[in-house]
């Protein structure tokens, strides 16, 4: 006796075939024939249809008429669910053939780049002035993966995406490329820009046209990828999944291969299931699958009972939402309000694959399962991703993305300084970088971490990058922190670069000559370059150009970041000693000048807008904790920089919400150091528009407020919320342990960050051997005191009993832009990049606490 299953889920549910005699009738749609329909009737094992027509477009599509479970009953749920899926799966027809023309020739790949990138090329891949070697390079057949190995290095290779790449870069435009300048003529070289922290890739072409064509190549493939719809990404998806699982790429897929490709999926299942799948999609039983099975395959296999059984909840016939079931969805459940009702046109004519539902506008389970995993179905408000905050107010009312040791690309000890780094970080939509000066053998400052192993480069090199990246990603304002140890012949060679490389870029003079009550807004400073530096006297002084090249030593303390003991805290006592400073150096600074930090009180009675100061975390950890309120008034109308322990040598950080609660604004953190640090400062910087400027609550800026992180109930405007989560499951989560036969058992901890009462934690239970499509069904609830600060980070995390579980993915976004409802949360990497499809489905709600 055959045994049907649920395509679900992996637990069969068995259903007896019925007994001879018995007769059983099945309604089918024909594609592109909206009103024809195939009756199938099976009495005493014979198949009988209700036209000539539907019996040849059956035998067309290759369904050999002896398939049992199309014609088991079931009970009534479970039936609704198969007629869901046979409803999805008869459309699949219509579009394997856009599937296979994409495999064997879309417009892309009938590009003579790509069809010379799929040939292949031998280039050279440089990693020094001394390390190049020869690697044969190609694009796969999927359009998206490179291949390449050694000639020497036997069956192994190394393979990239090219959705890993962010951009192509021709000639010289890598320190590695510009070391090898003299050897290769730019035409023949590019590099390969990863996301995240990847490093560069740095090839080599026999010539001119070879270099072309992989630089075109290339960028033609990442502007499909990137421009790609959601139905596009599903299918890719579906493609990428049968070139692994076919590992003699003869263009079919055996059982052998599918039991492979679920472990690599990353799902335990029963043998037996995973055997009733593969003869549901294999049609004419032939023992393999081509792509049109493999897309039924996988169809059977991603069929979410999860997402069926909201879908159930809003319509009224089992089949379709109209336009109305729609609407109330997104009022009841998505929080949308009076603007549902546009909405649902929209996400229909956006989401809906099918032309016959879109006609009388319904949604069909697909589509609604399309918007769900979309980013309109995302956690995050979409809205609040576009820059869409006000930016004329005073830089003090802004936190500023910021960077600590930003040359360095690893620890502070050994680790190499890089222009790479300066870049990663602008990227990033870092707006405060760093700069170590130290004089330099040859008359020209360097920059490095002094008295350390780490390498060395040039200032200029340095300014020349800053001038060439820092508004590719955003026009708001970048501040350079200077550390100066360079002697005055080489400061004035400093200040030479900065004008001279920079020009209008740097700012020079107050913006309307006059002297500033309080800061000008990132709005007015577009396009601006700023130095943060000690400044012989003040703007007042440098207005009335009477200058002296000397310091004392209360004004050497300024800087502050020097990180050692005596920096941090400084002797009260200090001598009348001189140092010189370059006059020329010191006319350069104008919003940021650095400051030794007297106390809360002396800022209020004496201090400049213009005037800042930098503190190590111990020292601001030590003034929030003992006086919270008097901090976040400072932090009103002056700048504050904070920075990690000179302790922490191998590049770690501090936990930036803790300066944040205070109001300070340029928090600094070792960019290169991946981590939960690195997570919060992304998921904080995501909002309006990723431009390195997030407007502060508005009883953090003003001046006569009271706020403490400490007791958020005293403040006047105190309103705590609830938020309650039910995590649903996940999907297509990536493998921790890459060996063969490792799945992993997944967990999923909410973590907030925020003023001390709201630092909470909260997890579900680990779903056993299985990452691709675990259920949890599983409420965590927290209460929020201060939601305006507070960050909600999402952890996945595989379970282990015996030692500490291991790093799946996170997300992490401000409470302010959470969507309400039943959304998806697309997953990132340790380093912060995207892991597609990988995602936790969620079912949010807020809503006040009493």
């Amino acid at each position: 006796m055959r045994l049907s299953a649920r395509c679900f889920s992996s637990d069969p549910v068995h259903t007896a075939r019925p007994a001879q005699g018995t007769k059983i009738q099945r309604t089918i749609s024909i594609p592109h024939q909206p009103t024809a329909q195939v009756v199938l009737v099976r009495s005493r094992g014979v198949a009988a249809f209700s036209s000539h027509s539907a019996q040849k477009f059956l035998h067309q599509q290759g369904d050999c008429l002896k398939r049992d479970d199309l014609f088991e009953p079931m009970n009534p749920m479970a039936a609704e669910r198969r007629h869901q899926l046979v409803r999805t799966t008869e459309n699949i027809h219509t579009h394997v053939p856009k599937i296979k023309m994409e495999l064997e020739g879309s417009s892309v790949q009938d590009d003579p780049h790509v069809n010379l990138m799929m040939a292949g090329s031998t280039l050279r891949k440089v990693k020094s002035r001394s390390w190049k070697k020869q690697r044969h390079f190609r694009l796969l057949e999927d359009g998206l993966t490179i291949w390449y190995k050694s000639r020497w290095a036997g069956k192994g290779h190394s393979t990239f995406s090219v959705m890993d790449v962010e951009v192509v870069r021709e000639g010289h435009q890598s320190e590695v490329m510009l070391s090898i300048a003299e050897e290769f003529p730019e035409e023949l070289c590019f590099t390969l820009v990863f996301h995240g922290r990847q490093g560069n890739l740095d090839l080599v072409a026999n010539s001119a046209e070879e270099a072309q064509a992989w630089i075109q190549g290339v960028r033609k493939l990442i502007h499909k990828a990137q421009t790609m719809d959601e139905q596009e990404r599903q299918d890719q998806w579906v493609r990428d999944w049968f070139q692994k699982a076919d590992k003699n790429k003869d263009g079919k897929m055996n059982f052998k291969e599918v039991k492979k490709l679920l472990k690599m999926m990353n799902v335990e299942m029963n043998e037996d299931h995973a055997l009733h799948l593969f003869t549901m999609a294999d049609k004419c039983e032939s023992g393999s699958l081509e792509i049109e099975q493999f897309v039924h395959f996988y169809k059977m296999l991603t069929q979410r009972d999860e997402v069926w059984k909201v879908f159930q909840d809003y319509s009224g016939d089992g089949e379709k939402l109209t336009l109305e079931e729609l609407e109330n969805f997104l009022r009841l459940e998505q929080g949308e309000g009076d603007q549902s009702s546009q909405h649902a046109q929209e996400l229909i004519q956006r989401y809906e694959p099918s032309e016959t539902a879109m006609d009388p506008s319904s949604m069909s389970l697909e589509g609604f399962q399309m918007y769900l995993c979309s980013q309109e179905g995302s956690i995050f408000k979409p809205e609040l991703l576009e820059l869409h905050q006000d930016m004329s107010q005073p830089l003090s009312h802004y936190f500023i993305s910021s960077s600590h040791n930003t040359y360095l690309l690893e620890d502070q000890l050994r680790g190499q300084s890089s222009l790479e780094a300066y870049i990663q970080a602008l990227k990033r939509g870092c707006r405060c970088v760093e700069v170590d000066c130290w004089d330099g053998s040859d008359g020209e400052p360097i920059v490095y971490h002094g008295h350390t192993l780490t390498s060395k480069i040039l200032f200029k090199d340095i300014i020349s990058t800053l001038k060439d990246y820092a508004f590719k990603v955003s026009d708001f304002p970048v501040i350079v922190s200077l550390e100066n140890h360079c002697g005055l012949e080489q400061q004035t060679v400093m200040a030479k670069h900065l004008r001279h490389i920079l020009g209008d870029m740097l700012l020079t003079a107050p913006l309307d000559g006059q002297i500033p009550q309080q800061l000008p807004s990132p709005q007015e400073l577009r396009g601006k370059i700023l130095l943060k530096a000690k400044k012989i006297g003040g703007l007042e002084t440098c207005l009335d150009e009477t200058l002296t090249d000397e310091v004392s030593d209360e004004d050497e303390m300024a800087n502050g970041d020097a990180e050692s003991p005596s920096t941090e805290d400084p002797p009260e006592q200090t001598t009348n000693k001189k140092s010189k400073l370059s006059r020329e150096l010191s006319d350069l600074v104008v919003y940021c000048k650095s400051v030794h930090f007297h106390g809360f009180e002396h800022a209020r009675s004496q201090a400049k807008c213009y005037e800042m100061s930098s503190l190590s975390e111990s020292k601001a950890k030590k003034l929030a904790k003992e006086a919270g309120s008097d901090f976040v008034q400072y932090n009103t109308q002056q700048l504050c920089r904070t920075y990690p322990s000179g302790l922490r040598t191998d590049s770690s950080n501090y936990n930036p919400q803790d300066m944040w609660n205070v109001g300070c604004q340029i928090v600094a953190l070792n960019f290169q150091t991946a981590g939960l640090e690195m997570d919060l400062n992304d998921g904080l910087f995501r909002q309006n528009g990723c431009c390195g400027y997030v407007l502060k609550p508005g009883f953090m800026r003003d001046g006569s407020g009271r706020f403490s992180p400490e007791r958020p109930e005293d403040r006047q405007d105190y309103r705590p919320l609830r938020l309650s989560i039910q995590v649903i499951s996940a999907q297509q989560l990536p493998k921790v342990n890459q060996k063969e036969g490792s799945i992993v058992d997944p967990l999923v901890r909410v973590e907030i960050y925020g003023v001390p009462q709201d630092q909470a934690k909260e997890e579900t239970s680990h779903i056993n051997n299985n990452g691709f499509n675990p259920v949890w069904n599983e409420s965590l609830n927290f209460i929020v005191h201060a939601p305006e600060l507070a960050l909600v980070r999402f952890v996945v995390e595989d379970h282990d009993k015996a030692s500490r579980n291991d790093f799946i993915g996170q997300f992490t976004l401000p409470f302010t832009c959470i969507q309400p409802g039943y959304r998806h949360i697309h997953l990132l990497s340790k380093d912060g990049t995207a892991i597609p499809p990988s995602s936790v489905f969620v079912n949010i709600s807020i809503s006040e606490f009493v």
